[in-house]
């Protein structure tokens, strides 16, 4: 190894080094100047935080300066559009894109030469934003110390968010209501996978979503999947969605089986509202060492299940009446054998009955058509989950007048290993996955 290398080496633990142990003890706001002072030890003479607002549709500075630590951003580079910038390309495909030569400017470091690159923030398969590295070194190992800056950075990000309102300020764009507060609180990652699953997941209007929910999690094989609607579209119908999602978790996670989940929901939205609130939704079961799906509907949308080589069907299964009705219907497990590559999308009515002024809706068939397309065009789950959201937005002038969820998981066989696919399918480097492509 050349002297060079073991500078390099160094540097890199340095960096890595110097900026774990500094964030411990630090606030969100001096993330900013902590990260591009470790950064230098590894060649890189300029950093900058960019994180997505609450709608991934446009990059802002963190600058940790102000009540929303984005505050004295200079000119156009405080907020990047999504769709137009070639950050906004980074974020989307999940990929390490070279930028333009730096130049000199107001606020930038001195020293501060070379090409500037745009490195997505990545926790988990969950997309924070994307980091701006401003440096001379363009090689293999130069790229690999700007991933791993990122993962760090996204990790010390996602454990700073919920206890600073700073970051809530910086990643919204208009007023939230009460409800919406609590549903984003209550929502886990919007995106999860492993060698096993991909899930992914998006909730509209996300300033002033009510009553849905959407939940998953995972525990030995089995992969959890569950979606709620409740009644109303007002503060109560949150409470509902809240009350069905703790009461879901708490049974889960002392062993009940689906039918015993739905029915003590339906106990405690009884024991809280009488029958005056109900709660529809589905409750599934994943089985990723078999691919087994099973699965309860309570009064919902039937799930659609998306053949790795084929088009969209419904799955059939009798409903039980929603949660908190107490009609006594009988609740049925209904069972279906995935293969590797199927997709099984759960959604609520807001999706598919958006209507545009003249009242056209966006419908079952363009809904499940948009997944194909994108899918085939090779976008990133979450990728193309968002650029759906924006299409049932724009099908209804931006205003939906009911709450639009979809959660989509796909089964990609019994290893819980990473693997190059799931890096793929959610535009995370991985085994065999290329770092950067050409703008």
């Amino acid at each position: 190894m050349s002297v060079s290398d073991a500078e390099r080496d160094a540097g890199g633990r340095r960096m890595l080094g110097g900026l774990l142990a500094a964030s411990h003890l630090m606030p969100l706001e001096l993330l900013p100047g902590k990260t591009a002072e470790h950064a230098r030890a590894a060649g890189f003479s300029e950093v900058r935080i960019y994180l997505g607002d609450l709608q991934r549709r446009v990059l802002r500075l963190l600058t940790g300066l102000g009540p929303d630590a984005g505050g004295g951003a200079d000119g156009e580079d405080g907020e990047l559009a999504m769709e137009t910038s070639l950050a906004g390309r980074a974020y989307q495909l999940g990929r390490i894109l070279p930028g333009a030569p730096a130049e000199p400017g107001p606020g930038r470091p001195a020293g501060a030469e070379g090409r500037q690159w745009w490195v997505p923030l990545l926790h988990g398969a969950e997309r924070l934003g994307v980091l701006r590295v401003t440096t001379a070194l363009e090689d293999a190992r130069a790229e690999e110390d700007m991933s791993h800056l990122a993962s760090l950075v996204a990790l010390i990000v996602h454990s700073k968010q919920t206890s600073s309102d700073s970051f809530a300020r910086l990643t919204r764009s208009a007023p939230m209501n009460i409800a919406a507060e609590m549903q984003w609180h209550l929502m886990p990652p919007r995106s999860y996978a492993d060698g096993r699953v991909v899930i992914s997941a998006s909730m509209e209007p996300a300033y002033q979503v009510s009553g849905d929910a959407f939940d998953y999690s995972t525990a030995g094989d089995v992969v959890h999947l569950a979606i709620f609607d409740a009644m109303g579209h007002d503060t109560a119908a949150g409470l509902s969605a809240n009350l069905a999602m703790a009461t879901c978790r708490n049974s889960r996670r002392q062993g009940a089986g689906l039918v015993e989940i739905t029915e003590r929901i339906e106990a405690a939205l009884v024991e809280q509202y009488g029958h005056g609130r109900y709660v529809t939704g589905i409750q599934a079961d994943l089985d990723a060492s078999t691919g087994v799906l099973s699965w309860v509907n309570r009064g919902h949308h039937p799930p659609i299940l998306i053949r790795g080589d084929g088009g969209p069907t419904h799955l059939s299964c009798r409903p039980a009446h929603p949660m908190g009705t107490g009609l006594g219907l009988k609740v049925t497990v209904c069972r279906e054998q995935l293969a590797p590559g199927d997709r099984i999308v759960l959604y609520t009515d807001g999706i598919t009955e958006a209507r545009t002024s003249g009242g056209t809706e966006f419908g079952l068939e363009r809904f499940t058509d948009f997944i194909l397309r994108q899918h085939a065009d090779g976008l990133p789950v979450p990728e193309t989950l968002r650029r759906l959201t924006r299409a049932v937005l724009d099908h209804h002038d931006g205003r939906l007048q009911d709450d639009a969820t979809i959660l989509l998981c796909e089964w990609l066989g019994p290893r819980a290993e990473p693997t190059a696919q799931a890096a793929g399918l959610v535009g995370i480097p991985g085994p065999q996955t290329p770092q950067h492509s050409p703008p």
